[in-house]
Order: structure tokens, then sequence, then C-alpha cells
């Protein structure tokens, strides 16, 4: 192995290399923690890649060059695949040209997250094989695995990560050995790829046709390992969960699944019955041991309490012990805010001073929640805080309608909102609905990447810009306004107290970039304007 070839990288990195070294022809997604440095990465290292206005619309263009024989992944968090989960169930029908592989990053103890789902799950709803690394080096070479399975079986496939395996530094090996591949090309397959019920009955039946090979193909040649130890301890693990039993318990006996969808069953029941104890840890939900208990293998799974947060070696010892005792209180650290000089201060000091009932979104302005503002009361999904306002306004009696108000920021508003305003206009509220967009420049929360409303590509290059306020007006909404709410903030309170007596539909821009991105986008702007 060539020095030159070791390099110490995340999770994400890592994936990012092997997608480039593997010959992936476009790269999209939708930045959210803890998977925005693979695309980000993968741009930097030379490969083509966008941000699309939702995953969505990403997973939707990848399944499109993947018919054109073109190598493609998709990235996002968990969440982001409940947005993508609607192109992704079909496309497990069709058949696919060039391999297409889904990035979901888990967020095991909702570091950065609105919910703790676990996405091993999607996975078999959806039909599609799915591999999980353990660290960084596994993440290079299960991403060169994902496509090598993808092209053979003509199928998506789903890599799984968590936080922890995103973000920590290994050691990688990673020989530049790229692949020779044909240029692009479409060749029609409508009987495959033409998802009417004709051609969907017997695509389904292909489909589980795939998983039973792949099934067979992961017991005999899986990315699987079996390590003898004590045989008094046997453990299940898959992921970062293995190095943390490895830790806890370095002596114990353990079958460690890489393709942990579809799993090696029997591989496992063999083991299991190899060791006098038989412990499956695991992230999150009971997912794999409840399968393997399903196929008639005794296994042990961890105490209800261990499904919530994170593992750890500490966490995981107890596990191994039984230990049910309260776990210890980490200490508390500092709670987020809003940024000195933030534009957002000055739409929550407003809404607050008016007694506005706030309907809210994901993103920077969600710390409008936490003191010393405290008046945002809602947070479900991108995009939820314009219909959940007018559901509000629908259901509320007049005087309390009419104090409701939807927030939202720009780059969600263009990932989601838009129909919610389609909405608006189609069933309006009696007492009308106040929207303000939080138009900051830049999909602040995630790192301040670019989105369809800022006119700039993810490298930065002028493209195609949305403008929000025309597509308001486009959509029907008659009242609409633009303002600095940090230069005139009496001026931006007078006007929103101005819309919500009018009883009428009405969009208020709140515009003024980001605090921390600033600098950037006019220096950005100026490159711009001189080439």
């Amino acid at each position: 192995m060539n020095l030159s070839d070791r390099l110490l990288l995340s999770g994400d990195e890592a994936v990012a290399l092997a997608a480039r070294h593997s010959g992936v022809a476009l790269m999209t997604g939708y930045p959210g923690t803890p998977s925005t440095e693979i695309l980000e990465t993968f741009v930097e290292l030379g490969g083509k890649g966008q941000w699309a206005p939702n995953e969505k619309v990403a997973l939707e263009v990848a399944i499109g060059a993947s018919f054109g024989t073109a190598r493609t992944m998709v990235t996002m968090k968990h969440v982001g695949l409940n947005v993508a989960a609607d192109p992704l169930f079909t496309a497990a029908y069709a058949e696919v040209a060039g391999a297409l592989v889904v990035v979901s990053a888990d967020d095991p103890g909702m570091a950065s997250s609105q919910n703790e789902q676990d996405n091993r799950h999607y996975a078999v709803a959806a039909g599609v094989p799915m591999l999980e690394p353990a660290d960084s080096q596994e993440a290079y070479e299960y991403t060169r695995l994902a496509i090598e399975i993808s092209e053979r079986w003509l199928i998506p496939v789903l890599l799984r990560l968590t936080t922890r395996v995103c973000h920590a530094k290994t050691i990688v090996d990673a020989p530049d050995s790229r692949p020779e591949l044909s240029e692009p090309s479409y060749t029609p397959e409508i009987a495959r790829r033409v998802m009417i019920p004709a051609n969907a009955r017997p695509a389904h039946r292909r489909l589980r046709g795939k998983l039973a090979e792949m099934a067979r193909w992961n017991e005999d040649v899986g990315p699987n390992l079996e390590i003898a130890g004590d045989r008094s301890l046997g453990i299940i693990c898959s992921g970062v969960s293995y190095m943390h039993a490895r830790e806890a318990a370095p002596d114990a006996s353990f079958y460690k699944v890489g393709m942990t969808y579809p799993l090696p069953l029997a591989a496992i029941a063999r083991f299991a019955k190899s060791v006098d104890r038989c412990v499956v840890i695991e992230e999150g939900d009971p997912w794999m041991v409840d399968a393997i208990r399903a196929s008639g293998t005794a296994v042990q799974g961890k105490s209800p309490m261990y499904r919530f947060g994170e593992l750890n070696v500490s966490r995981v010892r107890r596990i191994l012990s039984h230990d049910e005792s309260q776990e210890p209180v980490p200490p508390r650290g500092k709670p987020p805010e809003l940024c000195p000089g933030c534009p957002h201060r000055s739409v929550y000091a407003a809404l607050k001073n008016l007694g506005c009932i706030v309907q809210g979104d994901i993103g920077c302005y969600s710390l409008g929640a936490l003191p010393p503002y405290e008046a945002m009361e809602t947070l479900v999904c991108m995009g939820a805080a314009i219909g959940m306002g007018l559901g509000l306004r629908h259901v509320l009696p007049s005087e309390e309608a009419r104090r409701v108000v939807s927030v939202i920021g720009d780059s969600t508003f263009v990932h989601s909102g838009i129909t919610g305003l389609v909405e608006m206009v189609y069933n309006p509220p009696p007492d009308g609905h106040v929207v303000l967009i939080l138009d900051n420049g830049t999909t602040a929360m995630t790192g301040m990447q670019e989105h369809p409303g800022t006119g700039r590509t993810i490298d930065h290059k002028r493209t195609g810009k949305l403008v929000i306020e025309d597509l308001v007006r486009a959509v029907g909404i008659q009242r609409v306004h633009v303002i600095d709410p940090a230069r005139d903030p009496q001026g931006f309170q007078d006007l929103v107290a101005e819309c919500l007596a009018s009883r009428e539909l009405a969009v208020i821009i709140a515009r003024r970039p980001c605090v921390l991105a600033a600098g950037k986008i006019k220096q950005l702007e100026k490159c711009l304007e001189q080439e």
C-alpha cells in the first residue's frame, strides 16, 4: 500500500472520495446535518454535484441520470428520505441502468434534527438492499460495493450512515483505481420503467426475486465478519455499534453485519447457536433483534431505555450487564441562540410584541422558540409552517385566528413551502393569513449552502435565480411586501400589524443577508460581476 493512499478522513469525506474513485457522474442532494459534507467534498474533489430544491427532486434527477447508464448518488439526512420516499419505492421496481446509491445519514440522539427515526425500516419497506459502515474505511469500501451491487441487480442501494460515522475521522486506505466507463447512453425500456399496474405487477415479482438472490449472496460472500472469541458471550452488531461493543467486550465473539438488508439470517443463526449467550447491540429501534427473532433465532436485545440516543462504550457495558439503573445526566451545555446581529431577532421581537400565534419551520429561525423570544410555537417538518398556520386559521375563533402567522426561511420555502402557498390561495381562511418568508440569502443552519433563491450553484457559479416575490405574486397573492426588518424594526412591526388587520392573504419577505454569510455573499457577487 502506497503511503500516499493513506488518508485521515471523516465518513462523509470517505464516501465522497469513493464516489470519485468509482466514476460517479452526478451527485445530487439537499443539505442536512450530518450528510452535507458528502456532496460538498465531492465537488471539491472535482466531481459534478448539485444541490436540488429538495430531496425528492434530487432523487428524481439521479434516477433519470441512472436510466442513462451514468453512476449516480443522492445524499440527505434521515428526515430527507421521508421527502424522497415516493420515488424511492417505485425506483426499486424500475430497473436502473447505471448505479444509484441513496445515502441516508441518520441522527441518533438528535444532535441536529427534529426526530430520531431509524431509516433501516425504509430498506424493508421499499425493498432495497442496505449497507451500514462502521468507520471511514468501511464508508469508502461500502460506497464502492454499493455501486457494484446496484449495477449487478439493477436496483437502488441504501447506504445508511449515522452521525458518529459521518463526522468521526479515521485512517482510510484509498488507492485511486478508477474504472474505465463508457459514455452515458439511453435505451428505452418501457415495460420495465413505466410503472403502470400492468408493468408494476411483474416488476414487484422481479424485485422480490432479486432480494432473494441478494440474501443468498449476503450469506455466502457478503461484507459480514465473524470474529472468534470467548464463546460464553456472542455479540451481533452493525455500524458504529460494533466499535463500541468491541471496546466494551473485547474478549467476546462477534458477528458484524455489513449488509443489513437482506440480513444473512442463516449465518446469524449459526453464530447464535455457537455461543452460550447471544446479544444484539444496535442503536435506535430494535430493528435487527426483531428480525432475527422473527426468523426463529433466540437472541437477547437491549432494554427499552437504551432505544434513545447514541450508544457509547459505557452504555454497551450497561446493556451487557442488564444495568437498568438511571443513567448519569450529562452536563448541560450552553443553549443555542440567534447570532448577535441576526436579522431574525427583529422579526421575533415584533411577533412577540404583537402577541402573534407563530407556526414555525426548520432553520436557524427555529431558535426563535427559545429565550429570550419564545415566539415560535410549533415545528414539525420542512415547509409545514404554512399548512399548520392555515389549519389554525380555519378553525379558531376570528379574533384568535387573526393573530396566526406562519414563519418560514428562504431555503425551506423553496424546499417545500411553495405548495403551502398554493393551498393558501386555493382554500383561503375567512380572515386571510400572513406568511413571513425570512430571506437571509443562504441555507444558514447547515453551513451556508446555496439554493435556487441565491442564483448561485453549489460551486458558487451564477445560474438561474428564483425571485421569491415574483413567484408569490404568480400563485395569486396580491399583498406582497419586501422589507429589511433590521434596518427599520418599527416599520417592520407596523407592516405585520397592518397585514394582520387587513384580513387578506399577505406575504412579507423579510430580506437581509445572514450576518455570518453577508461578507462572503458580497465577495461572491463582486467576483461574478467581474466575470
